[in-house]
């Protein structure tokens, strides 16, 4: 990675954090969303910056990067279906992203499943996730880029293409005030474009 200092906190200081939540799995319960933080609350906000140079599949394994979805604000959400917290949070983008989608703003979930797709569609299915595209960095070089310490990890690029804010940790995305932030970043409204009609560029 580059000189840039890290994007995201130490490990120990994300202990307690990290902590609370697996608490719920640890009592055999997921959280429902609206016990999760409110996400426009919980990010990071920071000066605009280039961002990291992370890449991405589809499943038919076009290469993306952020720079492939140009003028659009990005939910660039770094997940996989093994790990609890991730599972907590990805039904508010999926609940979140077609609205979004109508002002510019995309949600792009990267799986890091070593399975790849072949882990990713069936978990799709079976939790009724239709509004997301299925995106994938198996070996899981994009999270060892961020230097972060766990996931989910999130990033959030503005229209212009420059990193504005991160969060590592579950936390509800579908909520009016992540909306309005997000809305402020730029984007124009599209018309029609869907996040997986998006992951096909």
């Amino acid at each position: 990675m580059s000189n840039r200092p890290a994007l995201f906190p130490t490990r120990r200081s994300l202990l307690a954090t990290l902590a609370a939540l697996t608490a719920a799995s640890a009592l055999g319960k997921s959280a429902r969303a609206d016990e999760l933080p409110d996400a426009s609350a919980a990010l990071t906000r920071i000066m605009p910056q280039s961002p990291p140079d992370v890449s991405f599949t589809t499943p038919h394994g076009r290469m993306l990067t952020p720079a492939s979805y140009p003028g659009h604000v990005l939910v660039l959400n770094f997940w996989a279906t093994w790990c609890g917290p991730c599972v907590d949070e990805l039904p508010s983008l999926a609940q979140a992203a077609p609205g979004w989608a109508r002002r510019g703003i995309l949600v792009l979930p990267v799986s890091i499943d070593l399975q790849g797709a072949a882990a990713v569609a069936p978990f799709y299915r079976s939790h009724g996730i239709t509004t997301l595209p299925i995106l994938l960095n198996e070996d899981g070089s994009d999270v060892r880029a961020l230097d972060a310490p766990g996931i989910p990890a999130t990033l959030i690029i503005d229209a212009a293409g420059q990193l504005v804010g991160h969060l590592v940790g579950a936390a509800n995305w579908n909520t009016r005030a992540t909306f309005d932030y997000l809305a402020g970043l730029g984007a124009a409204p599209s018309t029609g474009i869907l996040p997986a009609s998006a992951a096909r560029l």
